[in-house]
């Protein structure tokens, strides 16, 4: 594909002094995001597993197969949907279903794939632990912004990677 001058570009180049790093503006936004994410996702965890024995990243998990069309989802798409190598998806999965929170269930038109299917002990595991995350979140991250801040937040985030379609 070559681009010629009369293509509209969606990003603007930096100055020609900024090529070889980031700006001030740049950089400040950069490790800010990066900052505030790694810092409040520990502050998550921690209260997770104080308080209900589960990390965030279970948690997770729990919550996508609660939410999911009959309670399940393919191994595979659960992966993806939380941010895990397959290989990290597998060994998480292995620990929720030892603990009783999920089971494998197989997949009747596909006999390599497999479902993870939430348990009974875990939709009532999370029910306990969804309060406290709930909280956590607004005690955390949304009450240090107003709901139109809140709003052009979301926004940001849509730009920067859009969300699924609905299903």
């Amino acid at each position: 594909m070559s681009l010629t001058t009369d293509t509209p570009m969606a990003v603007t180049s930096p100055p020609a002094a900024a090529v070889e790093g980031l700006c001030p503006a740049e950089l400040a936004a950069w490790r800010g995001l990066l900052r505030v994410h790694a810092s409040v996702l520990k502050q998550l965890d921690a209260e997770l597993e104080a308080a209900h024995g589960l990390p965030l990243t279970s948690y997770e998990v729990l919550i996508q197969l609660a939410d999911a069309p009959e309670r399940r989802m393919r191994m595979c798409d659960l992966a993806d949907s939380v941010l895990l190598s397959r290989s990290g998806m597998s060994r998480l999965v292995d620990r929720l279903e030892r603990d009783g929170l999920l089971v494998r269930c197989a997949c009747t038109h596909d006999a390599r794939g497999a479902f993870a299917c939430i348990t009974d002990a875990g939709l009532e595991l999370l029910a306990q632990a969804r309060p406290t995350h709930v909280a956590g979140i607004r005690r955390r991250f949304l009450a240090q912004f107003g709901e139109d801040e809140l709003r052009l937040l979301g926004q940001f985030w849509d730009r920067l990677v859009p969300p699924p379609p609905a299903v």
